[in-house]
């Protein structure tokens, strides 16, 4: 009796082991079927910080580049002093430009006086950059929009030079690397 009560208890610890074993190997597999899910998740995560990173310095670069043009525009635009020079403004300015007629015509007039005689030579108009700190926004549809507060010294014959703070706003477009827009004092 004593060996049957023995062989008993045998079998149900070799049918328990058995049943263990069988847990033990299911969840081996979970286990190692999680490890992959999770490798795979690390790999996934690797790939998306790099195209972040990548669009953060494709953006920086875009966002120094549309700073240093308004600043570039602001020197040329606000520095005169002859009709000449008021007149080269556009050419020298042209590349990082992409204005529609109607805004170029507003922004780079021929600044005659109605008798068609140089308002600039006649009334000995100066204008010189002084100085100028630039912002960006974000980035929306292929566009930074950048704002520079720009002070210039303006004088003219007889007058006393005085400083002006003009509000610069421009729309960059970064796949032609030009100004689409800029207006003068004008915020939207």
């Amino acid at each position: 009796m004593k060996n049957k009560v023995l062989l008993s208890i045998m079998g149900l610890l070799l049918v328990g082991l058995g049943i263990m074993m069988s847990i033990t190997n299911g969840k081996r597999v979970q286990i190692e079927k999680v490890r992959k899910e999770v490798s795979q998740v690390n790999k996934q995560q690797k790939k998306v910080t790099t195209q972040i990173d990548n669009l953060q310095t494709t953006y920086n670069s875009n966002d120094e580049q549309a700073k240093n043009d308004l600043l570039a525009f602001a020197k040329t635009y606000y520095t005169f002093s002859s009709q000449t020079e008021y007149d080269q403004r556009f050419s020298q300015l042209s590349d990082i430009l992409s204005l529609s007629d109607d805004q170029k015509n507003q922004l780079f007039d021929s600044g005659l006086d109605e008798t068609g005689g140089s308002r600039i030579d006649n009334l000995g108009l100066t204008s010189r950059y002084q100085t100028a700190t630039s912002y960006t926004s974000d980035l929306d549809n292929q566009t930074i929009e950048v704002l520079a507060t720009v002070i210039v010294e303006t004088s003219g014959t007889g007058q006393k030079s005085t400083n002006q703070t003009v509000l610069l706003h421009g729309w960059f477009d970064i796949q032609t690397q030009q100004f689409t827009s800029i207006k003068i004092n004008q915020i939207q």
